[in-house]
């Protein structure tokens, strides 16, 4: 084991996260009404919600949502001043049953003249299948200043048929290339890919561009809800291209948020047989960031070496982060007592530096990933590392973490010399060995020639 010098239980608390988010605390704060999970088993106890909204008034939306799953802020863009909230889908069944605590709650967001984008992570005729059930999504007549979109991504209960057929391809090396090409692509892995990396951008894209607010949910709001809440995030805030802005949003939008780890990473990802409930839904995730990641090399603090140990975290684990379903069930198991964070031994500075991405430039702009078919790539990294040697790779990181290492060297060495030149020269001003310099006159002589003055190094020399 190792000494915990950081504990990363109580690295990325509610009320820390919700620093950041400064902008807007005239108009959100932090509400406890989910003190012992009453209203929703799945959520944190901690969330944000307005301001302008009371307790009562989300108890009672919450009846309205699946599973109590009622809007909550996600994230904050300061500079178009607008906010990303994620749900669950209301209740609202065949005969459209409304909830004006719901109405109120989701409408108090916007001001007068503001409008609002609802994302739908569903095609709309599964929406309307849901309703049928029991389900189903927000009537504009009710929510006049919101606008539904639907960006249809496939139920989670499709992607790791998707995955299996796609591991199939790759430790298949006796196929010709049309046919491993053919079989790479009726797997179906990479368009999943495309669609939620699509789904992001157009959030992104309302919140950036066309400065409105989004609220996104599928059905659950477990799965396709939190993929495009917290890829959105990765493409707008370079702070979550950061290594600890990357795990605070993985702390915040996948754990805190009630992501089932445990049930959705209950086998392998690899595994052939599989059970109802589980589903690759947060390799999903990691391989979306890798592609953002290696469209945009120079614009991540980590390295890929960071996003393959998350994944096996997430499956395979000494450490208790990815253990259990919610937060109540980690309570519950005293998970925080009986284990160590996986941040706290992360971010011992000894462990990461080998995470660190040498390439690695702050980029505060805003960045917009391709999802064109020559952009999206099979990761060699994780899924042919059994079949193509990855050492090559390995050691062209190294030489390139040499190099920078290297310039960054030069550059200290160059820095140092010009303070120790600024320091002799003053040295030489006060010896009188030179004279100070003589700024250029401001004004003119009588004959229209200005008056010029240069440094006289002393005659006595």
């Amino acid at each position: 084991m190792f000494d915990v010098i950081e504990n990363g239980w109580q690295a990325f608390s509610a009320e820390t996260e919700f620093n950041r988010f400064k902008e807007c605390q005239e108009d959100w704060r932090i509400s406890y009404v989910n003190k012992d999970y009453k209203v929703c088993p799945t959520y944190p106890q901690a969330v944000f919600v307005p301001k302008s909204v009371e307790d009562e008034t989300i108890i009672k939306a919450a009846t309205f949502r699946q599973g109590g799953r009622f809007p909550v802020l996600s994230y904050y863009h300061k500079d178009s001043k607008t906010v990303l909230m994620r749900s669950s889908q209301p209740l609202s069944g065949p005969n459209g049953k409304r909830c004006k605590e719901d109405e109120r709650l989701v409408n108090s967001v916007m001001g007068m003249g503001k409008r609002g984008f609802i994302v739908d992570t569903r095609a709309q005729g599964v929406a309307k299948i849901a309703q049928s059930k029991g389900g189903g999504f927000e009537l504009e007549a009710h929510y006049p200043q919101w606008r539904r979109i639907h960006q249809p991504i496939e139920r989670r209960t499709s992607f790791h048929d998707s995955l299996i057929k796609m591991i199939e391809a790759c430790n298949d090396s006796s196929s010709s290339m049309d046919k491993w090409l053919s079989k790479l692509e009726s797997s179906n892995w990479l368009t999943h890919v495309k669609d939620i990396i699509t789904s992001s951008c157009v959030v992104a894209q309302s919140m950036d561009k066309e400065r409105v607010s989004v609220l996104v949910h599928g059905s659950e709001g477990t799965d396709t809800t939190l993929l495009v809440s917290s890829l959105s995030q990765i493409i707008l805030d370079h702070d979550c291209r950061t290594v600890t802005g990357f795990e605070a949003l993985i702390e915040r939008e996948w754990i805190q948020a009630g992501h089932p780890f445990r049930t959705r990473c209950n086998k392998s990802a690899y595994a052939i047989t599989k059970q109802r409930q589980e589903s690759p839904v947060f390799l999903l995730f990691i391989d979306c960031v890798w592609q953002i990641w290696q469209q945009f090399p120079c614009s991540f603090e980590f390295s890929e070496k960071f996003l393959l140990t998350l994944f096996q975290h997430s499956y395979s684990s000494q450490f208790g982060t990815f253990l259990c379903n919610n937060e109540r069930e980690r309570l519950h198991c005293k998970v925080a007592d009986r284990t160590v964070s996986l941040w706290s031994f992360l971010n011992r500075m000894e462990i990461l530096q080998d995470f660190m991405n040498p390439m690695y430039e702050p980029n505060p702009a805003v960045i917009w990933p391709s999802v064109a078919p020559q952009s999206l790539m099979v990761w060699t990294g994780l899924y042919l590392r059994g079949v193509i040697d990855q050492t090559p790779q390995d050691e062209a990181w190294k030489e390139i973490y040499k190099i920078r290492e290297y310039d960054q060297e030069l550059r200290s060495k160059v820095n140092k010399l010009r303070r120790q030149l600024a320091s002799l020269e003053r040295e030489a001003i006060s010896h009188g060995v030179v004279s100070p310099p003589v700024q250029k006159a401001a004004a003119s002589s009588g004959d229209g020639i200005d008056n010029m003055a240069s440094p006289l190094v002393n005659n006595s020399l």
